[in-house]
């Protein structure tokens, strides 16, 4: 009987012909690592770091890529390298012994398929199993997976099913072989917290029930602190630390793991700037970065909301709504889906006001009826105490200057085929902003800078630029025509958390030094209170309640907001 784990990672490196002056870019570095029998391993470190690269080259999914080093993979006493199968072998390794979630999962479902039929396509494949078989078993891991209506998700497209429905089909899809190792990378990120615990709860029940090991993928040291037994950590290809999950959290070693711990938003204190991993990488030896850091005290930050809210109010929205048609059944009345339902709450000059809530309670849709974006189906929406939902398109238009929004997604909100100058120059064109264009490009140039980045990326189209800078970019653009308001949809949702601090520290900048006003718009509870005077939190199209931030998290008023709260991952042990 063999001693060895299952996978064992040896002196891996990864190549891309893609490097500068025509070198091959090294990806992944003299990794080493292992995962034993019914182990949760983690992998974390920031976007770049070669976690996903590394998930891959163990499933050989990787064709232009060069391989050095081993990856053993040991059965019945019986070791065999992965990188020396054929292409045949590895067909019956995936699927059969190797199940892998990707990160987003409408992306890796196809579109044009019911669900169930893509689950039921992996059996039949793999199985040989008949039409009716895979059916009935497809119709078992859904209901293992803990999908609502088995039946239903089975007649799917992957568009009907919420973000978590569409993990659980991929998770279904990656379990239904039995593997002995499931590859689960990022499959929580961007996820509700109450979605995500239970996908968390979800991997280790099958850990308990099958006795899968898990490779983990995630930026989240939080939720790599809930799930797993050991934990790698990566920087740059690299692999800087590993170790069990309690000595690795409550004693790092490396400056990255400390950055990476320090720079997750803490909910019992408000820093004037979060820390940052280049903080810890840049800091002198035994050097603490945290020492430097000045904290708002809980009072000072109370009397400012305070002050904030006894001024007349910027924002004034009175009992707003929004509904959508639903498909007629023959026979039966039209329904309508009530989106938001009777919303009411001022917003104030100064403030930032959070909103939180699951995913589907109506966020989104009140940010975009509060903007025009999409047309209130009733109420009123005051700004500066004109009712913007009577305003004329030339009239509403004008006024878009003064109101504006940061999508969730910044590649998709922005036109690939517009370099960065081209998308800051055009709003400002549009609302005869500057003199000329050279005057706009200047302007364009410099707010590049205010948000930390070169003047000389004005020339770069949005594909050449990281998630964070992409999101630097979306946030120059909002403020290129001065706005008093800025509607932050998502803007931070996913981010890894070091980029998510830099970007959370320009928010705040920024408004200090333009007096802007913010509706935060987020699931994740802890940037809301680090970023928010009051919080709202929104169910089902209402306003659950709103409150003082720190208000909402000392003393929450209904069972939903303690539920959203008990659900945030932390890293804590006994």
């Amino acid at each position: 009987m063999s001693d060895r784990p299952l996978l064992s990672i040896e002196n891996l490196s990864v190549r891309f012909p893609t490097g500068a002056k025509g070198e091959p870019l090294c990806a992944v570095h003299d990794l080493s690592f292992t995962v034993g029998a019914g182990e949760i391993v983690g992998i974390v470190g920031e976007s770049g770091s070669g976690k996903s690269v590394t998930a891959l080259s163990i499933m050989r999914l990787l064709d232009k890529a060069s391989f050095s080093g081993k990856i053993f993979w040991t059965e019945n006493a019986t070791e065999c390298d992965l990188l020396q199968c054929t292409n045949r072998d590895m067909r019956r390794f995936r699927g059969g012994r190797m199940g892998m979630v990707f990160q987003e999962p409408m992306s890796s479902l196809n579109p044009s398929m019911r669900c169930g039929r893509q689950v039921a396509e992996v059996l039949r494949l793999h199985l040989h199993c008949s039409k009716e078989e895979a059916r009935q078993e497809v119709l078992r891991l859904f209901g293992e997976v803990l999908l609502p209506d088995p039946e239903k998700a089975y007649r799917s497209y992957p568009h009907e099913l919420s973000g978590g429905q569409k993990q659980r089909v991929m998770i279904a899809m990656a379990i239904a072989c039995k593997p002995q190792l499931l590859i689960a990378d990022e499959p929580t990120t961007a996820l509700d917290v109450t979605v995500q615990k239970a996908i968390l709860e979800l991997l280790c029940s099958l850990r308990q029930q099958h006795g899968i090991s898990i490779l983990f993928i995630s930026h989240d040291l939080g939720v790599v602190a809930n799930i797993a037994d050991r934990a790698v950590v990566m920087y740059r290809g690299e692999k800087v630390e590993e170790g069990d999950v309690r000595t690795l959290f409550l004693h790092p070693q490396h400056p990255y793991t400390k950055g990476l711990l320090s720079c997750r938003v803490p909910l019992d204190k408000r820093y004037y700037r979060l820390p940052t991993v280049q903080d810890f990488l840049s800091a002198p030896p035994d050097s603490d970065p945290l020492a430097n850091l000045r904290i708002i005290p809980e009072e000072a930050w109370r009397e400012e909301a305070e002050k904030l809210v006894q001024s007349p109010p910027l924002v004034e929205v009175r009992h707003l709504e929004k509904s959508y048609p639903l498909p007629r059944k023959l026979g039966q009345p039209r329904r309508r889906f009530q989106a938001v339902a009777d919303v009411s709450f001022t917003l104030h000059e100064g403030e930032t006001l959070g909103l939180v809530g699951e995913s589907g309670c109506g966020k989104t849709t009140l940010g975009r009826s509060m903007l025009r974006l999409i047309e209130p189906t009733g109420g009123e929406v005051l700004y500066r105490g004109r009712d913007i939902c009577r305003l004329s398109a030339g009239e509403m238009r004008r006024l878009r200057s003064e109101m504006q929004i940061i999508f969730q997604d910044p590649y998709a909100s922005l036109n690939p085929r517009y370099t960065v100058g081209m998308a800051l120059v055009e709003p400002m064109r549009l609302h005869h902003c500057g003199e000329n264009d050279r005057e706009r490009r200047e302007m364009a140039m410099e707010l590049l800078e205010q948000v930390q980045l070169k003047a000389s990326d004005m020339q770069r189209y949005p594909h050449e630029f990281s998630g964070g800078q992409r999101q630097r970019i979306c946030i120059a653009r909002a403020l290129a025509l001065h706005p008093r308001l800025i509607i932050c949809d998502e803007s931070v949702s996913a981010l890894d958390v070091s980029i998510q601090a830099q970007v959370l520290n320009l928010l705040n900048e920024l408004k200090e030094k333009y007096g802007l006003t913010y509706l935060f718009i987020s699931h994740d509870l802890s940037v809301v209170k680090y970023m928010s005077h009051r919080v709202m939190v929104m169910r089902e199209g209402r306003i659950e309640e709103l409150q003082q931030a720190d208000g909402v998290y000392r003393h929450p008023q209904t069972a939903y907001t303690r539920r959203l709260l008990d659900a945030v991952p932390k890293i804590q042990f006994a």
